[in-house]
């Protein structure tokens, strides 16, 4: 099978924006979740991981006023793993050079104001950029217009499953011979007032508004719901004959990739976790990797109380009984929804780079019901030559990486 390796890497997210800056907070176990400064004052969950604005130097001061956050974020991170990678779009065919970027909701703020504008005012006070800033594909038109993309190109919305099921259908888009580079990943901008008051009424958000950094608590029996995050993720991703061939930095290998469904419920996850596991085991196939060769596993973790049972029940089946070293990387940045699996991608790649585990932050009482193997208080310094990364999103979407080093 063709080997797909990841040459750039780039981040939006509560803890930085870039990837080092991201990293090294994370292995000091600093926390982004923060009080909500827009936030109604009776909303239940007022609490987030806020990313700082970003300003793409390939935008103009007014194209940068005629785009969505979310898709902000998304050139944003393009941008810095299109540097890494070296890539020189002008050396490269461009119709085989494509994107896949995901988001679970899209320009939502855009939507909600053109809302508010059309109740207030009429018609005559919406405005015409509304539509084109709310659709969930213009955050990866805009990384293809300005990177000069012209290959394969879409974005997938499948809720918090979607930036990692981006990665792994731009991987099999190159697999297929259709594109020799691929740009791939998620982007979310939801932490709004609507956001909050919308996950809130479903009771699915963290009321600990009082003391936010210890609000999500992925696995820790007092957990009482998921924090709402923004940010990016971006990979490039490419053959490893094209890598090669233009002598570009190899950062690891993308070595396999499975999603499935639970076909079960809105919200909730199947309680035995079958659809996960059955998504851990396909990846693991494509990889040709057994699962006691898997070092480390970025969990899903969402800090939920039904999500939280349901992956460590699936954990526990996979990796029969002994789950490999496991941690969180929601318990800092909270849930980027769209682009978490994304930028969880990234954080088993530095993983392996680094030989190093971060810690989960607020595992303070596990919860018995998830028997995970978490790397708690200090950050590890470990053998990493492989990582798994969960990603699960409603309606039962499921999406597993495996990512490799590459040698």
């Amino acid at each position: 099978m063709k080997a797909i390796v990841v040459t750039g890497m780039g981040v939006v997210s509560p803890l930085g924006n870039d990837t080092e800056t991201l990293w090294s907070n994370l292995v000091a176990g600093r926390s982004g979740i923060v009080p909500v400064p827009i936030a109604c004052e009776k909303t239940a969950s007022r609490i987030g991981g806020i990313a700082d604005d970003v300003s793409p130097d390939n935008l103009s001061a007014k194209e940068l006023k005629r785009q969505s956050r979310y898709m902000l974020f998304a050139l944003e991170a393009a941008n810095q793993a299109w540097r890494q990678s070296g890539m020189d779009i002008s050396q490269e065919n461009p119709w085989r050079c494509g994107a896949v970027i995901g988001t679970g909701i899209g320009g939502i703020e855009d939507i909600y104001e053109g809302a508010v504008r059309l109740h207030d005012g009429g018609p005559r006070r919406v405005s015409p950029m509304v539509m084109p800033k709310g659709l969930p594909n213009m955050g990866v038109g805009l990384v293809a217009m300005k990177l000069g993309l012209q290959g394969p190109n879409k974005a997938i919305a499948t809720a918090c499953a979607s930036g990692a099921q981006s990665i792994a259908d731009a991987a099999a888009i190159i697999r297929c011979g259709q594109a020799d580079v691929m740009v791939a990943g998620g982007t979310e901008a939801a932490l709004i007032p609507y956001g909050l008051a919308a996950f809130s009424s479903m009771r699915a958000l963290s009321t600990r508004n009082d003391a936010p950094e210890q609000a999500s608590r992925p696995f820790d029996i007092d957990r009482d719901g998921f924090v709402m995050g923004e940010g990016a993720g971006v990979l490039v991703l490419e053959s490893e004959d094209h890598a090669r061939k233009r002598g570009a930095a190899i950062i690891g290998v993308l070595a396999g990739a499975g999603e499935t469904c639970d076909a079960y419920h809105v919200v909730a996850p199947r309680p035995d976790g079958s659809g996960p596991i059955a998504s851990m085991q396909s990846a693991l196939e494509q990889a040709g990797i057994a699962p006691a060769d898997v070092d480390y596993c970025n969990a899903h973790g969402t800090s939920t109380k039904l999500n939280d049972v349901a992956e460590a029940a699936a954990l526990q089946t996979v990796f029969a009984q002994q789950p490999p070293l496991t941690n969180a990387t929601k318990s800092m940045i909270g849930h980027l929804l769209g682009a978490a699996g994304a930028v969880e991608a990234i954080v088993c790649l530095l993983s392996i780079r680094d030989n190093l585990l971060h810690p989960s932050v607020n595992y303070d009482t596990p919860d018995p019901e998830c028997p995970v193997n978490i790397v708690k208080g200090e950050a590890r310094e470990t053998s990493v030559d492989v990582a798994l990364s969960n990603s699960f999103g409603f309606g039962g979407h499921n999406a597993t990486l495996v990512f490799r080093r590459w040698r």
